[in-house]
């Protein structure tokens, strides 16, 4: 492995969430596992240490302007930090860390570019959640906590089994369900706020069973700390109408490069 490389690689990944909240296990899982040949699970519980680290440096700069949402936080992480505990509990024991996984490119892929295109379409889900929101409140904000734990549900079980989804699915989620309350900057913050302990609690879980890879997650660090907190310094200052289109950019070229690398895992 090429140390140089292996920075460079960490600080796009930590630009890419210093900005939008997303790409971390998105881009860092298959670049690992294509561009430096490593293991899958060592790849993910890698990948996972690294998102916790990268997550934090980017967190620290919307903390202070008081952008996460609790509430939303709370009720995402009900769903989403026992899931993820129990789905690693029952897959890392099974058969070593370099078995292979030749699914894993596919489902990465299909998550990240469904999260896209629910992006793409957030102006019309947003115009569509909010007129149901101001047509009949009490009905719709009695339907948000339920899904929004549901939501967690499925984002644990996804970043547990592949490393990806409780940044680039979050997010899409988010503007579904709070689709006055959301904007992008509170999205970006709220979000991180809900992927650094699920990152933390399974990339945790996995170096316990040894999967981590220290010297790979050192290199990527050193890369993606000092890009992460200076990029979300920057999303700060970003007006609204730029960041829509950069998630759903960011996702899109994800999302399909991650399908088309498939064929040859």
């Amino acid at each position: 492995m090429e140390p140089l490389a292996l920075v460079l690689v960490g600080a796009l990944t930590g630009t890419l969430v210093g900005f939008t909240g997303v790409g971390g296990g998105a881009l860092m899982t298959p670049v690992l596992m294509l561009g430096f040949s490593i293991a899958p699970l060592t790849a993910i519980a890698t990948d996972l240490c690294f998102a916790a680290l990268t997550k934090l440096a980017a967190l620290r700069a919307f903390q202070p302007a008081g952008m996460v949402d609790g509430q939303v936080l709370r009720r995402l992480a009900l769903g989403s930090l026992p899931t993820a505990a129990l789905v690693v509990f029952f897959l890392e024991p099974e058969g070593g860390h370099d078995r292979p996984m030749p699914w894993l490119l596919p489902v990465v892929g299909g998550m990240v570019l469904l999260a896209a295109l629910t992006l793409l379409l957030a102006p019309r889900w947003a115009a569509a959640g909010r007129s149901r929101r101001l047509a009949d409140p009490a009905r719709f904000k009695g339907r948000q906590g339920p899904l929004t734990v549901l939501a967690g549900v499925a984002m644990g079980a996804a970043v547990a089994l592949t490393s990806v989804g409780a940044g680039a699915l979050g997010s899409a989620v988010l503007l579904a369900l709070y689709p006055l309350r959301m904007t992008p900057q509170r999205l970006v913050a709220t979000d991180l706020a809900h992927a650094l302990p699920l990152a933390a609690l399974t990339g945790a879980a996995y170096a316990l069973g040894g999967a981590v890879d220290w010297a790979l997650l050192g290199w990527l660090l050193l890369g993606s700390l000092p890009a992460a907190y200076a990029a979300s310094q920057l999303n700060l200052k970003t007006p609204e109408r730029w960041l829509r289109p950069v998630l759903a950019s960011v996702l899109v070229v994800l999302g399909l490069r991650l399908l088309l690398s498939a064929p040859s895992a």
